[in-house]
Order: C-alpha cells, then sequence, then structure tokens
C-alpha cells in the first residue's frame, strides 16, 4: 500500500509540469473565442480558406493562436521542411512565412 502510494505520488509530481504547461493553451482558445464573438478576429475557417490554397503541395499540420499578437500561425510541411505562415487575426493578411 505504502509503495503505490509512493508511485502515484511520484508520478503526479512527473505529470504535473505537463498539465501546467497545457493550462496555457485552453485559456488562448477562450481568449480566441471571445475576440470573435467580439467581431475582433476572423474566424479560422476563414483564415484557412484563404491561405490552404495557396499552400499547394504541403500538408497541413494545424493552427496555433497568439492571442497577444492577435495572429494565427498556421504549420505545414514538404519534403520533411517545416513551414509557418503568419496570418493577422483581425485582416486575414499574411504576415510572413517561413521558408
Amino acid at each position: 500500500m505504502r509503495r503505490t502510494a509512493l508511485h502515484l505520488a511520484a508520478t503526479a509530481l512527473v505529470l504535473l509540469p505537463l498539465v501546467a504547461h497545457a493550462e496555457p493553451r485552453r485559456d488562448e482558445q477562450g481568449q480566441v473565442r471571445r475576440e470573435m464573438r467580439e467581431g475582433n478576429v476572423r474566424p479560422l475557417r476563414d483564415i484557412e480558406r484563404r491561405v490552404l490554397p495557396s499552400m499547394s503541395g504541403m500538408q497541413y499540420l494545424g493552427p496555433e493562436y497568439d492571442a497577444t499578437a492577435m495572429a494565427y500561425r498556421l504549420k505545414f510541411i514538404r519534403d520533411g521542411r517545416v513551414v509557418f505562415v503568419d496570418v493577422d487575426a483581425r485582416s486575414g493578411q499574411v504576415l510572413h512565412q517561413s521558408r
């Protein structure tokens, strides 16, 4: 019994940083939802409809939202090379594309 409790406590200590790190991601999602409801940013689907056709031949890995910059970062990969496209969430304009 004592060994099991010690094992569970050790596991919790190992996982705690992972759970704490996941929290800001949830907050960012809430932030972007609030901004969309208030009409301050464009929906992600609109941004994707604009950007994805210009990224032919690349596999789309998914988005991130930066609440501070009010920008989406779309992540793509082709031939093992990752490409990021930063898009202004308010206007939908591409701000930067890594090569």
